[in-house]
C-alpha cells in the first residue's frame, strides 16, 4: 500500500473523543482539535495523526510523498446519510401551494407528493436517470461531502424500482472511491393508486422485489415510510423480517407527521437509524437512548414543510446518537447542501459545535453501518473532508459559502 502524508493542516478536528464515547453526551474536547497537524495514511487506514512537529523520525526517514496543507482544515469525511436523489420531474408548483396554505396531505390528495415524482421518474429512461443522479452526486461532493446514501422509491412499480436499484448500483461503481454511495431499497415509499392497500402493494411488489434484489446482492439497506396513510406496523414487520433473510440492514422513516411509535419500532429491530422524528415523544426518545439506532434528523424537511422541528435537545441530553442528513428530494426538501442545513439547524436544535460535527460525520456514518470511518484516529479508514480555511469555526459560520477543497 502506498503511504502519503498530509502535512501542516492549520487545524484538524479528529473527533477522537466522540469516537471513544460512541457519539453520545459530547463536550467541546470531544472534537479532538489539533493545530498545525499532519496525517499519515495508506489506502486502507490511518497510520498516524498529530502535531506536525511530532511526526515520528521513522516515518520521515522513509520519504513518503507529502502534500502541504497549510491554511486548510481537515475533518472526518462528511456523510449525507439520507437522500432521494434519483428522480425525474419537478415539484416547484407544490412548494408554492404549500406557501399558500396547502398541507402535505392536501397536496398528495390533489395528485402531488411522492406519486407526482413517480410519474416524472417513470417518464425517464435508465440512462437519463443515471445521468441526472451522477450530476447531483457530484454537486453534493463539491460541498465536501464524500459519502452519500441514495434511496430508491420514485418508481413504485416492480420494473421501475428494480431499475432504480440498479441505477444506484451503477452510480456506486462509477463514482467509487472518490464518492462512496450506499444503496438503500425503498420501494415502500408510497402506495400507488392502482393498489387497494399497502398490504396488497407490499405483497405484490415490495417483498417479491426485495427477494429478487436480495439474491443479486446489490443492496446495502432497506427503508420504509411508516406513517398513517402510508405503511403500517404490520408492513414494517413483514419488510424487516424479509430483509433479515437477506442479511440486509434496515432503516425507517418514522414519526414524521405523528408519533406512531416508529422510533420504538425501529429499536425493536435494531435498525441502523430512525429518520425524521419530528413528532417523536418521550417513549421513543427513551428507546433510542437505550439502543444503537441512530436518530437521523432532517431539519431541511421541517423548514421546507413549515413544520416544528424534532426535539433534538431532549434526544442529545438523553444520550441518543443523533445524526443530521439533508433528505434531498424533489418535494419535501429540495436542498442538497448538508453543511448549509446543519449550520442553519444547529442553533434551532441548540446543538454544540461538537454535537453538530459529530452529527454529520461519525454518527451519520454509523447511521449507514459504516463503523470504520467517522473519526481521524489510527486504524480507521482515511476518508477526510478538507476545507480552504484555517479553522472549522469558519465553515459553519459562513452560511451557504462553499469552502470545500
Amino acid at each position: 500500500m502506498s503511504v502519503k502524508i498530509f502535512r501542516n493542516f492549520s487545524e484538524i478536528a479528529t473527533l477522537a473523543g466522540a469516537h471513544h464515547k460512541d457519539g453520545r453526551r459530547l463536550n467541546h474536547e470531544d472534537l479532538g482539535l489539533i493545530k498545525n497537524a499532519s496525517i499519515v495514511f495508506d489506502q486502507e487506514r490511518i497510520l498516524w495523526v498529530g502535531e506536525d512537529k511530532h511526526l515520528p523520525d521513522d516515518i520521515l526517514e522513509k520519504e513518503y510523498p507529502e502534500i502541504n496543507m497549510t491554511g486548510k482544515t481537515c475533518l472526518p469525511e462528511i456523510v449525507d446519510s439520507h437522500t432521494h436523489l434519483v428522480f425525474g420531474g419537478d415539484r416547484a408548483k407544490e412548494y408554492s401551494m404549500r406557501l399558500n396554505g396547502a398541507t402535505y396531505e392536501e397536496i398528495a390528495n390533489a395528485g402531488g407528493g411522492i406519486l407526482n415524482s413517480m410519474l416524472g421518474t417513470q417518464a425517464l429512461s435508465r440512462s437519463e436517470l443515471l445521468k441526472l443522479a451522477n450530476a447531483r452526486a457530484k454537486t453534493i461532493k463539491a460541498y465536501g461531502i464524500g459519502t452519500i446514501e441514495v434511496k430508491s422509491g420514485y418508481g413504485l412499480t416492480f420494473e421501475k424500482e428494480y431499475e432504480l436499484a440498479h441505477i444506484i448500483h451503477d452510480l456506486k461503481n462509477i463514482l467509487r472511491p472518490d464518492i462512496q454511495i450506499i444503496n438503500t431499497f425503498m420501494a415502500a415509499h408510497a402506495v400507488p393508486k392502482t393498489f387497494a392497500s399497502s398490504y396488497e402493494y407490499m405483497k405484490e411488489v415490495v417483498l417479491p422485489l426485495l427477494d429478487k434484489l436480495g439474491e443479486e446482492k446489490i443492496l446495502d439497506c432497506v427503508d420504509i415510510f411508516h406513517e398513517k396513510n402510508y405503511f403500517s406496523d404490520e408492513d414494517v414487520v413483514s419488510l424487516f423480517e424479509r430483509a433479515k433473510r437477506h442479511n440486509l440492514n434496515v432503516k425507517i422513516h418514522a414519526d414524521e407527521f405523528n408519533d406512531n411509535n416508529g422510533a420504538v419500532l425501529a429499536t425493536n429491530f435494531n435498525a441502523l437509524s430512525a429518520d425524521h422524528l419530528l413528532a417523536t415523544g418521550p417513549l421513543g426518545i427513551e428507546a433510542l437512548a437505550k439502543s444503537q439506532t441512530v436518530a437521523t434528523l432532517l431539519p431541511g424537511t421541517g423548514l421546507f414543510l413549515g413544520k416544528p422541528q424534532a426535539n433534538a435537545r431532549a434526544m442529545l441530553d438523553s444520550g441518543v446518537k443523533v445524526a443530521i442528513a439533508s433528505d434531498f428530494n424533489p418535494g419535501s426538501c429540495h436542498c442538497d447542501n448538508l453543511i448549509l442545513l446543519a449550520s442553519l439547524s444547529a442553533p434551532i436544535y441548540k446543538m454544540s459545535q461538537s454535537e453538530l460535527w459529530c452529527a454529520i460525520t461519525l454518527n451519520a456514518a454509523h447511521a449507514l453501518g459504516l463503523h470504520s470511518q467517522g473519526a481521524i484516529v489510527v486504524d480507521l479508514k482515511p476518508r477526510f473532508s478538507i476545507f480552504n480555511t484555517d479553522s472549522i469555526d469558519r465553515i459553519t459560520y459562513n452560511w451557504g459559502k462553499n469552502l470545500a477543497n
